[in-house]
């Protein structure tokens, strides 16, 4: 049971303490669920953050359930999603409540602003931080940019970026495998 309690409460913390989504909790991620409580490496987690991106659903609630269900199996998935999120939900509940009576104050206008300029500045963070970590070949890197350039260009959808990348992956090890055994 204490597991659960630290899956919901560190996840609750994530949730209450992460503005701007999915990429900006990635550090905030990294320090509970693998420098404080070691659930994972680092490895583990791009990896979970990665899978999290390409499957339906909120990156945030798809990384926390991917954690918990390896910590603590179903029960932990559960317990994770739900303090990841609780915070939103409340939050949402007392904004819903007030924001009509005060949103066309300056101040909250203002407030928003601000908060969406440092929003910006955290997934910029977190984006450096996933290239930095992802793009470590010439392969990589190679990958890293043609799809971006794709992806601005023609605006493929992400779906078929994902897939082109995965195969991409899967036949440059393939060869690597094979140029070895030579």
């Amino acid at each position: 049971m204490q597991i659960l309690w630290q899956l919901y409460s560190s996840f609750f913390r994530i949730g209450i303490l992460t503005f701007g989504g999915g990429y900006a909790m990635l550090p905030m991620l990294t320090r509970e669920v693998v420098e404080k409580h070691q659930w994972a490496t680092e490895a583990d987690l791009m990896d979970y953050y990665v899978i999290a991106q390409c499957t339906p659903g909120v990156i945030a609630v798809n990384t926390a359930t991917f954690v918990g269900t390896r910590v603590a199996g179903n029960t932990g998935g559960i317990a994770a999603t739900l303090g990841v999120v609780s915070p939103s939900y409340l939050i949402i509940c007392i904004i819903a409540a007030f924001l009509r009576q005060f949103s066309h104050l300056e101040v909250v206008q203002h407030a928003f602003a601000g908060i969406s300029i440092a929003v910006c500045a955290m997934v910029l963070n977190a984006v450096w931080k996933l290239i930095s970590k992802s793009a470590v070949d010439r392969l990589t890197a190679s990958v890293l940019v043609l799809t971006a350039l794709v992806t601005i260009l023609f605006g493929i959808s992400p779906v078929w970026i994902v897939v082109a990348a995965s195969c991409i992956g899967i036949l440059a090890k393939r060869g690597e495998k094979k140029g070895d055994s030579k």
